[in-house]
């Protein structure tokens, strides 16, 4: 059971959560949550999820592995976090998790009780909005512990500093 989010209370500020992944959209979640948290004095949490590889052959290699996995998304995040300070003079949190991306973002939600909005961004091919917005706008959507935000894939920067 998800715990009453506390956002408004005195000492605390709404987060908005944006989930950092190798998608071209993924910049148009961070920007818009980054301008809108710096807008609301809010704030932003960027949450980087290593999702299980599968391999446990060989327990070095699952290390080097998993090692390598960690760099990669703590570069990742240092890259979307510079451009949420570009955009805003937010600093952001930057969370690292391991797991499944549904699972992780439910428990990141769960653990943290200031983030309120969850920010993610359309994808702009012909497949359809993405992965992660078609499982969580989707079957999750009715039980889903706060409000999603979707912004669109095609938004310039522009477009998102006029609606933030």
């Amino acid at each position: 059971m998800l715990m009453k989010r506390k956002s408004t209370e005195t000492g605390h500020r709404r987060k908005f959560l944006a989930v950092i992944d190798d998608t071209p959209e993924c910049s148009r979640a961070v920007i818009y949550g980054a301008r809108r948290a710096d807008r609301t004095s809010g704030g932003l949490v960027l949450l980087y999820v290593i999702e299980p590889t599968g391999f446990q052959h060989w327990i070095g290699v699952e290390n080097i592995m998993r090692a390598e996995a960690m760099d990669e998304a703590e570069t990742t995040l240092g890259r979307f976090a510079d451009l949420a300070r570009r955009h805003s003079s937010i600093e952001p949190e930057m969370v690292i998790r391991e797991g499944t991306r549904a699972e992780q973002i439910t428990a990141l939600i769960e653990d943290d009780e200031d983030i309120a909005i969850l920010v993610l961004a359309a994808g702009t091919d012909k497949e359809g909005p993405g992965p992660l917005v078609s499982s969580i706008a989707g079957k999750l959507a009715a039980t889903f512990p706060v409000p999603i935000t979707i912004v669109p894939g095609t938004l310039s920067d522009e477009d998102i500093a006029a609606i933030a």
